[in-house]
């Protein structure tokens, strides 16, 4: 399933790379902040929900959340950090930004959690998809949306327009399983904090698929 899964979306690379192309030089070097208010309001309420120590009792499905979306946003911060030297467009290179201004303290609030609790903080890893902490992934599959170690590498060898197309055909497909992870901890976490941040992962994280999207020419 993981090979058919990979082979899958590298064909779909191919198909979207003339498209992409032609869209993000049509942006030119206008730039789309348009969901830089959402990534930042993501990284306030991050910043917001590491205070205040009436928020509540915290259960399985907080601890779940935050263990399995600190090492998804580690990848993303990942995947972002290789923009800066191998994107060629502008637009690309500042959706990069703003998912490490946004995701970079998330991390520490959600590792602040789970210290208070008592609760492991994930160690750090190379990038490749780990399995969600309590969840049986005995088939190799890994939390939503995570690359494997083969997609990183391709996006390490990748340059210029064909990094853009790769960067951002990946990075759709990682926000969509994050908005998946919190759409679960907004339904059954109890934690205020964690709920908060999980609405703001939905919110930012949605207007960015948008706009992804609309750089590869699909909107």
């Amino acid at each position: 399933m993981r090979n058919t899964r990979t082979l899958t979306r590298r064909a779909a690379l191919g198909a979207v790379s003339v498209t992409a192309a032609l869209a993000l030089a049509a942006c030119g070097g206008s730039g789309d902040s348009g969901s830089s208010g959402d990534a930042g309001s993501n990284s306030s309420a991050s910043a917001s929900a590491g205070t205040g120590s009436t928020a509540g009792a915290h259960n399985a499905q907080d601890v779940t959340f935050a263990q399995g979306m600190i090492p998804h946003h580690r990848q993303a911060l990942e995947m972002a950090a290789l923009a800066a030297d191998r994107a060629s467009s502008a637009q690309v290179k500042d959706l990069a930004s703003r998912v490490e201004k946004a995701q970079d303290p998330e991390i520490r609030t959600m590792s602040g959690w789970l210290t208070a609790w008592g609760e492991d903080v994930p160690a750090a890893s190379g990038g490749a998809a780990e399995s969600m902490p309590g969840m049986d992934h005995s088939a190799g599959s890994g939390m939503p949306g995570m690359m494997d170690g083969s997609d990183m590498d391709m996006l390490k060898k990748a340059s210029g327009a064909d990094f853009d197309t790769m960067f951002l055909t990946m990075m759709i497909e990682h926000h969509k399983g994050a908005v998946d992870m919190a759409t679960t901890e907004k339904s059954k976490g109890t934690y205020q904090p964690a709920t908060a941040m999980s609405d703001a992962i939905v919110t930012a994280q949605t207007a960015e698929i948008t706009e992804m999207n609309k750089l590869l020419g699909k909107g």
